[in-house]
C-alpha cells in the first residue's frame, strides 16, 4: 500500500501564532493565532479525512472500524476509536499550567486519562517548559499558591533544545512556554484541567475557565523536577499507549515499518523523504499501512516514527 495522508485540523489559541505557516508552509484558514494542528485524530467532533489515493474521502474512524487489519495490522486493541492523537503545537505565549487526569481518577472526575510525549521541533533561545513541581513543594504549599496567584513559583522549569523530548504521564503538572514548536503524541483524549493561566484573557476577551478542584485531584505531588528524556537507541518514548522512535537518515537511506505487519505514522522533522510516488518534506505527516512501501531519504532527514507497542 501507498502512504495515507490526512487533512489537518487547525485550532486558534490565545497563545498561538503563525509558525505552521512560516516553518511548514501551511496555508492557514485566516489571520488568527493558530496554536494547534491536529494531524491524526479520531474523535466524535474531529475526524482526520484522507487526502487523495484509493482511500480518498474516508475518515480515520472508517479505516479503524472497517479496515483495521488491512490498514493497521493484526493484534491491535479492540477500541472503538483509533487510540492515538497526534498534534503540532505552536506556542508563541505560555500555555496555561495544567494537568491531565490519571487513569485511577479520570472517570470520577468526568474526564479521560491522557499520557503524552513532546518532541521539540524548534526552540527559541530561553524558551522554557514548565514540568513537575520544584523540589520540596507540598500540596499545602501549592494550594496556598493557587489562592495567592503564585502557582508559577511552584513549578519546575527546563530550557529544552531542538531535538530533545520529554514524556508527560497523566498526573504530571505541565505547561509549554513561549517560543516552542512541538510535535505531541498522546492518548486519544482531550481532557485538560487548567489550574493557572497567567491571569490573562482568552480570545473572547474573558478570563479562561480554570479547573482548580479537578487539578488538585489529578496532580502527582511526588513528581519533582523531571528532566528531558535520554533516548534508548532510536526509541525516545515507550509506554503502554505508544512507541516513538527518532530516525536519523542519510541521503539515500531507507527504512520500512518497525516490524512486519504493523502500521507506522511518520512525521518529517527535517529534510525530505519519499514513499512510492509521494514526496514528503519538513512538517509533513503520513500513515504507512502495515504492508506499506519502504521510505527513502532524498536528503539527510530526521523522522519520527510512531506506532502502538
Amino acid at each position: 500500500m501507498q502512504p495515507i495522508v490526512f487533512e489537518p485540523h487547525y485550532h486558534p489559541r490565545v497563545w498561538g501564532g503563525r509558525e505552521l505557516e512560516w516553518q511548514y508552509r501551511r496555508v492557514l484558514p485566516d489571520d488568527a493565532p493558530y496554536g494547534e494542528s491536529w494531524e491524526i485524530v479520531d474523535r466524535e467532533g474531529e475526524q482526520s479525512v484522507v487526502r487523495g489515493g484509493p482511500w480518498a474521502g474516508k475518515t480515520l474512524h472508517e479505516l479503524w472500524a472497517r479496515h483495521r487489519e488491512e490498514v493497521f495490522g493484526a493484534g491491535l486493541p479492540d477500541s472503538d476509536r483509533f487510540p492515538l492523537l497526534i498534534k503540532v503545537l505552536d506556542a508563541r505565549e505560555d500555555l496555561s499550567i495544567q494537568v491531565h487526569p490519571p487513569t485511577h481518577r479520570a472517570a470520577e472526575l468526568g474526564g479521560e486519562p491522557k499520557t503524552e510525549m513532546w518532541y521539540i521541533a524548534a526552540a527559541e533561545p530561553g524558551a522554557k517548559l514548565h514540568v513537575g513541581l520544584k523540589r520540596g513543594v507540598t500540596r499545602a504549599d501549592f494550594e496556598r499558591a493557587v489562592q495567592d496567584g503564585t502557582v508559577a513559583d511552584c513549578v519546575h522549569a527546563i530550557e529544552p533544545r531542538a531535538g530533545e523530548s520529554i514524556f508527560i504521564p497523566s498526573g504530571r503538572l505541565h505547561a509549554i512556554g513561549a517560543g516552542l514548536l512541538i510535535h505531541e503524541i498522546q492518548q486519544n483524549s482531550d481532557t485538560t484541567y487548567r489550574v493557572f493561566d497567567w491571569n490573562r484573557l482568552g480570545l473572547d476577551g474573558k478570563p479562561r475557565e480554570l479547573h482548580v478542584e479537578e487539578s488538585l485531584a489529578s496532580i502527582d505531588f511526588s513528581d519533582f523536577e523531571p528532566g528531558m528524556d535520554v533516548p534508548v537507541g532510536a526509541v525516545i518514548a515507550e509506554c503502554e499507549h505508544f512507541r516513538v522512535e527518532k530516525l536519523l537518515l542519510g541521503e539515500g537511506e531507507s527504512t520500512g515499518n518497525r516490524e512486519a505487519g504493523r502500521f507506522s505514522i511518520f512525521s518529517v522533522v527535517e529534510g525530505e523523504v519519499a514513499c512510492a510516488d509521494a514526496k514528503f518534506g519538513k512538517g509533513d505527516f503520513f500513515l504507512m499501512p502495515q504492508d506499506g512501501c519502504p521510505m527513502i531519504a532524498f536528503t539527510d532527514a530526521v523522522v519520527l516514527r510512531t506506532t502502538l507497542p
